[in-house]
C-alpha cells in the first residue's frame, strides 16, 4: 500500500472526528475508508458487549446481520481475534468456523476456502470490540502488511472515542455513573435489545430518550406484540431510577379479588389464607418504576383505588388502617382504546386522564418497513445457538414472503414462527446440515388476499394531466419509497427495483429527485 493511498483515504476520516455526524455515519465511512485501503468482499464493525459481539456496522454482509448478537463463546474465530494483542490473518485453510459463513451477499454457498483477517480495536486501553475483513479469493490479503491495518485500527478507535463522548454529551442530563450502570444493565441480555432502523422505530426511540429523564407518568399503547413491556425496560434504564430494578404486574394475570393485594399489600388475617403481612407492588417499587401491563383490564373500583395513590403517594395495605407514603414512577400499558372505554363508560375518565400524561405507542411491526429483516436476524442467530447450527439464515424468497407479510401478531408472531420454522425445517433435513437456509415454503405464511406488497405507494385520488404525467407522479413516488426503506442507498434500492444503478440515477435526475 502506498503512503499517499493511506494518506489521501484516511484524511476523511481525521476531518470526520471534528463534525457533526450520526453514529452511523461516521461507522458507514469507516467501513468504506476500510474496503478502499483493503479491498475484500465483505467487511464489519462489531463492538464487544459483555460476552456478546453487537454488530454496528457491515459492508458486504446482509442486512439481517446487524440483528444479529454473536455469542463470543461460540464462535472461536471471534473468541481469537479478542484474545490477540493486534491484527490476524487466519490461514486460508483455517478448520476454524466462519460466523459469516452463509451471511455474504451474493454468496448462495459455503465460505470454503477464502481469505480472512481482524484487528482488536481498544479505547482507553480496553478492548472495545473487532474489525474483521472477508475476501472470496484466497490470497487476496497476501499483500497486506498487518502494521498497516493496526494504524487504521487505532484511527478507528479514536473514531469510536469521538462517537462516546458525542453520546455523553447528549446524556449530560443524567449522572454519567449512573447511566453507565444502566447501560450495562440494560444490555447483560440481548433480549432486552429494541432493534429496528426505520423511521417509526427510530422517532420511538428518541422518544424513550425524552420522556425517560423525566418523572412523568407514561401510557404505552400499541397492539398485541408490538413489544410494549420492552419499551417500559427502556423507560426505566433511561431514568434516574435505574439503579433499582423495575417492578411489574401484569393486571389481567389475576381476578379482581387478588389485584388489590397485589397492588397495595396487605396484612394476616385481611382474608382467607392471609397468613402474614405482605408488601404489595406500590411499596416493593418505591424510589424504583412499577410497571403495570394490561392495563386497561382493571375494575372500576380499583381504579378507583388506583387514583388515589397517584394524586397523593398514599396508600392502606387490605385489612389495615395505616398509612403508607410511597415514591413510584409509573408506566402502564394496553392494546385497549382508553379513549373509546371512557366514552362508553367502561373506564374512568379521571384515572384514564392520570395514567395518559406522557401517551406513547408503539409502531406495529408493519409499519416498521425493512425492520423485520433486522429482527429475523436476531431470532435466527438466537435459534442457530440453540439448534447448534453452523449458520441459520433465510433465502431470498424467504425475505420476500417476510417483507409482504401483514403480520397481526407483530414482532412477537416472528419470534415464533422463525423459531418454528427452524426447528421443523431441520427435523425435514436427513442429514444435520452446517447451514439452513429457511425457505418461503418453510415460513409457511398466509397469502394476503389484499394485495398487500413491500411498496405501498399512496395513489391520488384523481390523476390530473396526460399519462406521461401521471406516470412520472407514480414512478416519484415508487422511487422516494424506496430510497427511503434503503436509508437512500441507490445502490439497494435499484437491485429492489430491477433496474441498473446508472439508470435509476438518470431517472431519478429526470423526475427531480437528485
Amino acid at each position: 500500500m502506498t503512503a499517499k493511498l493511506m494518506l489521501t483515504t484516511l484524511l476523511p476520516l481525521v476531518a470526520d472526528l471534528s463534525r457533526d455526524l450520526p453514529e452511523s455515519e461516521r461507522y458507514r465511512r469507516l467501513l468504506h475508508a476500510l474496503r478502499t485501503l483493503f479491498p475484500c468482499d465483505a467487511a464489519a464493525l462489531l463492538r464487544l458487549d459483555g460476552e456478546w459481539l453487537v454488530p454496528l456496522a457491515v459492508d458486504g454482509l446482509s442486512l439481517d446481520t446487524l440483528g444479529r448478537r454473536f455469542k463470543v463463546s461460540e464462535h472461536p474465530r471471534f473468541e481469537f481475534l479478542l484474545s490477540s494483542p493486534g491484527p490476524t490473518r487466519f490461514p486460508s485453510n483455517c478448520e476454524l468456523p466462519d460466523p459469516y459463513d452463509g451471511l455474504v451477499e451474493g454468496l448462495g454457498e459455503h465460505l470454503e476456502v477464502h481469505d480472512c483477517m481482524g484487528c482488536p480495536l481498544f479505547v482507553d486501553e480496553q478492548p472495545w470490540g473487532l474489525l474483521t475483513l472477508d475476501a472470496l479469493d484466497s490470497k487476496r490479503f497476501e499483500p497486506i502488511e498487518l502494521d498497516d491495518l493496526q494504524a487504521f485500527a487505532s484511527l478507528a478507535a479514536a473514531t469510536v472515542k469521538v462517537v462516546q463522548r458525542i453520546e455523553h454529551l447528549a446524556l449530560r442530563v443524567e449522572d454519567e455513573q449512573q447511566r453507565a450502570e444502566s447501560y450495562r444493565q440494560a444490555h447483560d441480555s440481548p433480549d432486552k435489545e429494541l432493534i429496528g432502523q426505520s423511521l417509526p422505530h427510530k422517532r420511538l426511540l428518541e422518544e424513550i430518550a425524552l420522556v425517560g429523564s423525566s418523572e412523568l407518568t407514561v401510557l404505552i399503547t400499541g397492539e398485541t406484540g408490538v413489544g410494549k413491556e420492552l419499551v417500559a425496560q427502556a423507560i426505566h434504564a433511561a431514568s434516574p431510577r435505574a439503579d433499582k430494578p423495575m417492578i411489574s404486574l401484569n393486571c389481567a394475570a389475576l381476578p379482581d379479588t387478588l389485584v388489590e393485594s397485589e397492588l397495595f399489600g396487605h396484612v394476616r388475617g385481611a382474608f382467607t389464607g392471609a397468613t402474614q403481612d405482605r408488601r404489595g407492588k406500590f411499596e416493593l417499587a418505591n424510589g424504583s418504576t412499577l410497571f403495570l401491563d394490561e392495563v386497561g383490564e382493571l375494575s372500576l373500583a380499583v381504579q378507583a383505588k388506583l387514583l388515589r395513590v397517584l394524586q397523593s403517594g398514599q396508600l392502606q395495605r387490605l385489612g389495615s388502617d395505616q398509612e403508607h407514603r410511597v415514591d413510584v414512577r409509573l408506566i402502564a400499558a394496553t392494546n385497549r382504546d382508553l379513549a373509546e372505554e371512557v366514552r362508553s363508560g367502561r373506564y374512568r375518565a379521571d384515572f384514564y386522564h392520570r395514567l395518559s400524561v406522557y401517551p406513547l405507542r408503539v409502531p406495529a411491526l408493519r409499519e416498521r418497513g425493512r425492520d423485520v429483516l433486522l429482527l429475523s436476524g436476531f431470532f435466527l442467530e438466537q435459534n442457530r445457538s440453540r439448534l447448534g447450527l453452523g449458520s441459520l439464515r433465510l433465502s431470498a424468497d424467504a425475505q420476500a414472503a417476510l417483507l409482504h407479510y401483514d403480520w397481526p401478531g407483530n414482532v412477537r408472531e416472528l419470534e415464533h414462527l422463525i423459531a418454528r420454522s427452524a426447528l421443523k425445517a431441520l427435523g425435514r433435513c436427513t442429514t444435520r446440515p452446517r447451514i439452513l437456509t429457511l425457505t418461503a415454503a418453510d415460513l409457511d405464511l398466509p397469502v394476503n388476499t389484499e394485495g398487500a406488497d413491500v411498496v405501498e405507494v399512496e395513489m391520488p385520488v384523481q390523476i390530473a394531466g396526460d399519462l406521461r404525467h401521471a406516470t412520472d407522479n407514480f414512478q416519484r413516488q415508487l422511487i422516494s419509497a424506496c430510497l427511503e426503506r434503503h436509508q437512500h442507498n441507490w445502490a439497494r434500492a435499484a437491485r429492489e427495483l430491477g433496474m441498473d444503478r446508472a439508470n435509476l440515477g438518470r431517472l431519478a435526475k429526470r423526475l427531480g429527485l437528485k
